[in-house]
């Protein structure tokens, strides 16, 4: 994990092509499997997965504490880019990249935050929830992979 001005990065590879992955971020079945740190779960109420769509959900959280989502695609490029605008809560921008090389995904996911004292407010949390959900899509790609 690193840190830009309001920033957080988190990168991590897989050995699957990229292709599954951008189906893992864009099939709301999928979507839903790996979304969040461990032991959450999600309803999802709409996943509009185009640019301009809305996804809103609620995260499900393990002490029994439900989370609204409201998020919106700002930008899909098939195979390349996700970026959508987290609009509840704590506002910041995720920008997904899926990088492809034999056979293998690089996925780096850049969460901006709009105004610093979220993100100070946030960082603490989100720092390990990010990796656990990049642990969450490595599981399920594995799955899908077998």
């Amino acid at each position: 994990m690193t840190f830009g001005e309001n920033e957080l990065i988190a990168t991590r590879e897989y050995d699957v092509p990229r292709e599954l992955v951008f189906r893992a971020w864009t099939t709301p079945d999928l979507l839903a499997r790996w979304w969040g740190p461990h032991g959450f779960t999600n309803t999802f109420h709409e996943c509009d997965v185009r640019s301009g769509g809305t996804w809103r959900f609620t995260m499900h959280g393990p002490n029994g504490v439900d989370y609204p989502n409201h998020n919106v695609f700002a930008e899909i490029v098939p195979f390349e880019r996700i970026v959508l605008d987290h609009l509840s809560d704590h506002e910041f921008r995720v920008t997904a990249t899926f990088e492809g090389f034999e056979g293998r995904t690089r996925v780096t996911i850049r969460q901006l935050f709009k105004k610093k004292e979220e993100f100070e407010q946030a960082k603490p949390y989100c720092i390990e929830g990010n990796e656990q959900n990049l642990d969450r899509l490595g599981n399920l790609l594995a799955e899908l992979a077998s």
